[in-house]
């Protein structure tokens, strides 16, 4: 990976982890005795802070400075040890920037959304920590440090999406949410101790610097009955974690219940934090996974696979904030693919352009919640512009950078994937994830504008009720929207042509060696871009435009249309809207045998050997006979106390005669 210049300040390093941790504490633990306005001062103050001093530190980075070193030991036992430290790179930076602006936005959003919340101290506690495990995340130096941010992120989110502890639904989702994670970070552990068995070192730089002597020399482990490559066996134990955190089929069940937190963290959670997690993961550990052709297949394979499925569940979703979510799934599926198919620097440049125009839709989305009173079905809106001007024009940016539509950043990074799979030479792999993506395209501007359509146009169909409450929401809501909108237009154009991420002639473009990749893998080598996309050629951008259409024929006026189709197709709809019954295969694979084993257990072995057995007639009763026949020798008599010690001091004596 080449030698480090540690060029970059340390205490400015250690501050922009530090400040939300430091405004976290504080108000969650004086809170209680802090006034709303002090609590969000402090703690969007601090993210603001850090988002200040990471784009200080990219632009330094865009010059050339770098940072690689440790500042104190976590763990040490014998010849395992896991110190503290920090790799700032191109791939870090990014990621950095990423988190704490959209943090900070999110962060100052949540002022006017939780504004008279029993919780509001809290929530403000839980968001802070939440960016500070992110930021812990994306810039450790060691595997060790990785898993931690991997683990507080999640924790954190068991927490925000349960935020409204008193609804069951929100308890529900939460819980799901972190037994999914748990089955994903099982693997992932595996994969982090199997890299420190075979390697020795969970040191970013010393793994990396290893790994092509350790393929030559052939490692490979029996598992289950199978002969496997070692590097191929941790990089699957790896991407299982991922797929659990970045909400991959099979492990995707949990990411759309998210949505019963606070808009606020459904925008953190889906678009610059913890979903993410698992395609930086995978970047990161680049040097691994180039040097095993299944694990990069199977990347693949997942990744078109959930593109594609959760697409087609997003089709007929009527809760504006499931329709975002099954679209964060998809996106996310885009982005492994790309990393699937070794086009890193494109799956990075997605996930950066798809954190501002995600969190943009799902921060305008609770904009709408706010103004109809709560209400989330779109089949319930329609008109919306008319109240909502500001909503309305950022939420068409988000939708149109979504769907890929030139010149918004949706359509420099998710074009760039599908042309990647498109040239990348993996036999069936790619072939598949091209035409899972290419039709992606279509279906994710379809359900995008159909949202669209249904809250902004068609008719009105907001009960007269709510409809007296309607308005645009305050400037603390939409001044943040009006910022990632900004994000949501530029940071495309911005990427390719300042940052010059994914210029063909360089190397992994801006990231140069932060990234790796075999020169027979790189499929951004052989793309020819005038000078990025030719769109009048482009088929995804036409694909995009046919979505766009089809959503307003059929939705942007009263039709019947999509009534008749779901009427005709009544078994198709039933299954999208039953979400492919994951969550019923589920119930019937995991939950009733668990359920069934866990009764058998409690009457079988509880009930009936325990409680009969060893407690009525049983230990616990022979007990309580004994201890009545003891109680019966506590008097209170003083002479019978004193007969006691008298024939114990004579037995006594007479054992001792005896033992001489």
């Amino acid at each position: 990976m080449g030698e480090t210049i540690t060029t970059l300040n340390t205490l400015e390093l250690l501050a922009i982890p530090a400040l939300p941790l430091i405004a976290a504490l504080a108000a969650g633990l004086f809170g209680w005795a802090l006034k709303e306005t002090l609590t969000h001062w402090i703690t969007c103050l601090a993210v603001i802070a850090a988002a200040a001093l990471s784009i200080d530190i990219f632009v330094q980075v865009l010059d050339g400075a770098s940072f690689y070193g440790n500042f104190w030991t976590w763990m040490l036992s014998d010849g395992f040890i896991v110190p503290i430290g920090m790799m700032i790179d191109p791939l870090t930076a990014i990621m950095m920037i990423t988190v704490t602006i959209v943090s900070a936005c999110v962060h100052i959003y949540t002022i006017g959304y939780m504004h008279g919340d029993p919780g509001y101290s809290r929530f403000f506690s839980y968001i802070s920590a939440f960016t500070f495990s992110m930021l812990v995340l994306v810039m450790g130096n060691n595997f060790f440090t990785l898993f931690f941010g991997w683990e507080a992120v999640g924790l954190f989110s068991y927490l925000l999406i349960g935020f409204w502890f008193k609804r069951e639904p929100a308890n529900y989702a939460a819980l799901k949410a972190f037994i999914v994670n748990r089955v994903g970070d099982f693997g992932f552990l595996i994969g982090v101790l199997a890299t420190w068995y075979y390697f020795g070192t969970v040191d970013y730089h010393q793994v990396f610097a290893a790994v092509s002597s350790f393929v030559l020399e052939g490692h490979t482990l029996n598992f289950l009955g199978w002969e496997m490559d070692a590097i191929t066996f941790i990089c699957l134990a790896l991407f299982i974690g991922a797929m659990g955190k970045s909400g991959q089929v099979p492990l995707h069940v949990w990411l759309p219940d998210s949505m019963e937190g606070p808009t606020p963290i459904s925008a953190l959670i889906h678009a610059a934090t913890m979903v993410t997690a698992g395609v930086f993961m995978v970047a990161r550990l680049s040097p691994m996974f180039e040097f095993s052709e299944t694990a990069l297949a199977a990347v693949t394979l997942v990744g078109a696979l959930t593109a594609w499925m959760c697409a087609t569940i997003g089709l007929v979703q009527n809760d504006i904030k499931r329709v975002i979510a099954y679209s964060t799934c998809s996106q996310l599926g885009y982005m492994f693919v790309a990393c699937g198919v070794s086009a890193y620097s494109a799956g990075i440049f997605h996930l950066m352009t798809h954190a501002y125009f995600k969190s943009l839709l799902f921060l305008a989305a609770g904009s709408v919640i706010h103004a109809v009173l709560a209400e989330q079905d779109i089949r319930k809106m329609g008109q919306l512009r008319k109240y909502m001007p500001i909503t309305y024009v950022t939420m068409l940016i988000a939708a149109l950078a979504l769907s890929g539509i030139p010149p918004f950043a949706g359509f420099w990074s998710k074009d760039l994937i599908i042309e990647a799979a498109m040239v990348r030479d993996m036999g069936w792999v790619s072939d598949v994830a091209y035409y899972a993506l290419l039709s992606g395209v279509v279906m994710t501007a379809f359900y995008t504008f159909r949202m669209f359509f249904l809250t902004f146009h068609n008719t009105d169909r907001v009960p007269a009720e709510t409809k007296a409450h309607v308005h645009e929401s305050p400037k603390v809501i939409t001044v943040p929207l009006m910022i990632l909108a900004i994000g949501a237009f530029g940071s495309g154009m911005w990427g390719v042509y300042a940052l010059d991420i994914t210029n063909p002639e360089v190397i992994n473009g801006f990231f140069g060696n932060a990234l790796f990749v075999m020169d027979a893998h790189n499929p951004l080598m052989e793309l020819e871009h005038e000078p990025h996309h030719a769109f009048y050629l482009s088929m995804p951008f036409w694909m995009a435009i046919g979505g766009i259409g089809l959503a307003f024929v059929f939705y942007f006026k009263e039709s019947a249309m999509p009534a008749k189709l779901a009427s005709t197709f009544s078994g198709v709809h039933a299954f999208l809207l039953n979400k492919w019954y994951w969550d019923e295969l589920y119930e019937k694979i995991f939950l009733r045998p668990a359920q069934c084993l866990g009764t058998f257990f409690w009457q079988k072995a509880d009930l009936a050997i325990i409680d009969k057995g060893m407690i009525h007639g049983g230990i616990v009763d022979s007990v309580l006979a004994g201890a009545a026949k003891l109680r019966r020798m506590q008097t209170g008599m003083v002479y019978h106390y004193a007969y006691g010690m008298v024939i114990g001091v004579f037995g006594l004596l007479t054992w001792l005669m005896l033992k001489a």
